[in-house]
């Protein structure tokens, strides 16, 4: 047995709450209409939240499982830190320099009006959700929640429709959860349908070529990473440049926005 396994099966210390029995239950029918109800408003977050819930299936234990198989995740693991907290400290953030990571991060959220505090409101709107519990596995899913905007910022896409469905792509390729699955391919379907001669299908594929061939990002010390520049942290993690994402132009990434959908 090892040493991931040993961890998972043990009992759990007073204070904690375990996951439900059927938590990694998979429900299409519910992904598949809070699916409509996200392509009718990409705006309304808390539908990605009920996908990720409905279609989680065994990706968060699996990649907990693989976080404790490296030296560095096991670390991380262990101290169990909330990098929310972090990512909604103003003077923290404010100590990064012009060009890192923790710089362009800062730069990238103030404009959108995003936090780390307000994509964790959006994930406690689901109903039966467990994502405060004290729990190793529910710390996991925070961690993934938490680093969203991060990931925006490590691979380039903005927040613009194409490239909300491209981090998705390249999400899927890193955690292998059905939820970002079928978000993404939903996402590149309806952005076939504008036949403007834009590659919007090969831009999602190279997302998720760049999710697989990048360094396994949910291991990765984010307070460390945010040091340095962001040139350098993209190199040394392998993240790929979006090179078709950046040559469709901006007014026309946002096609979910102006056309109807079903």
């Amino acid at each position: 047995m090892n040493a991931a396994t040993q961890v998972l099966d043990h009992a759990a210390p007073p204070g904690f709450v375990p996951k439900r029995r059927d938590a990694f239950r998979l429900q299409p029918i519910r992904a598949l209409q809070a699916l409509r109800r996200l392509i009718a408003d990409k705006e309304d977050t808390a539908q990605v939240f009920e996908i990720m819930r409905a279609l989680a299936g065994k990706a968060v234990p699996n990649g907990y499982r693989r976080l404790l198989s490296t030296p560095e995740g096991g670390r991380i693991a262990y101290e169990r830190d909330e990098f929310a907290l972090r990512l909604s400290d103003k003077a923290w953030l404010a100590q990064f320099a012009p060009g890192t990571v923790g710089a362009a991060y800062r730069d990238f959220i103030a404009p959108r009006g995003l936090s780390a505090e307000g994509l964790a409101d959006e994930s406690r709107k689901v109903a039966d959700n467990d994502v405060d519990a004290l729990h190793p596995l529910a710390w996991y899913g925070r961690r993934l929640r938490d680093v969203h905007d991060v990931w925006h910022v490590l691979t380039g896409y903005s927040t613009d429709a194409l490239g909300e469905v491209c981090v998705v792509a390249f999400s899927y390729a890193q955690t292998r959860s059905l939820g970002f699955a079928a978000i993404a391919l939903a996402g590149a379907r309806e952005f076939s349908r504008a036949r403007n001669g834009h590659p919007y299908g090969a831009a999602v594929r190279q997302a998720w070529k760049n999710g697989k061939a990048a360094a396994w990002l949910p291991a990765v010390d984010y307070p460390a990473l945010f040091a340095l520049p962001l040139e350098e942290a993209r190199r040394r993690l392998g993240i790929q440049p979006n090179s078709i994402y950046l040559a469709i132009p901006p007014e026309r990434r946002d096609r979910l926005d102006a056309v109807p959908m079903a």
